[in-house]
């Protein structure tokens, strides 16, 4: 999943841990994240917790995609933070997963939360590899 998430990965985000119902991404913030604040754009926040849903949904062996999120807003991030995305499967249906997404920061600060329904479709999907 990480060699496959183009978009992620040149945004320096990675998935560190997948295993069924459980994901973890993580990812540095430098200063190509930051908004016109200063602080972690929400768009990079965003695709961090949004690679962890994606293993996470894809953890069960088919292939998943993204029907709905729900993301807020919390705490800012920093440049130089270490941001780490924890999802866990709230419903394992088989069709429509629920999953939740919180995003802290070295700290242990909650930066964001997220929550999002997915579509399970009956094709499999390999996740015995980070790679």
């Amino acid at each position: 999943m990480n060699n496959g998430d183009v978009f992620a990965r040149n945004m320096g985000a990675s998935i560190t841990e997948i295993r069924e119902g459980y994901a973890r991404a993580e990812m540095v913030v430098t200063k190509e994240h930051l908004n016109a604040g200063g602080v972690c754009q929400g768009g990079a926040l965003f695709t961090l917790a949004d690679l962890a849903f994606a293993a996470i949904t894809n953890s069960r062996g088919k292939l998943t995609f993204g029907l709905e999120n729900s993301i807020a807003f919390l705490h800012s991030a920093a440049e130089g933070d270490t941001l780490v995305a924890e999802a866990v499967e709230t419903l394992n249906h088989h069709k429509i997963p629920y999953c939740e997404i919180k995003v802290r920061n070295q700290h242990g600060d909650l930066i964001c939360t997220m929550t999002g329904l997915a579509y399970r479709k009956d094709k499999p999907m390999a996740f015995d590899s980070l790679m």
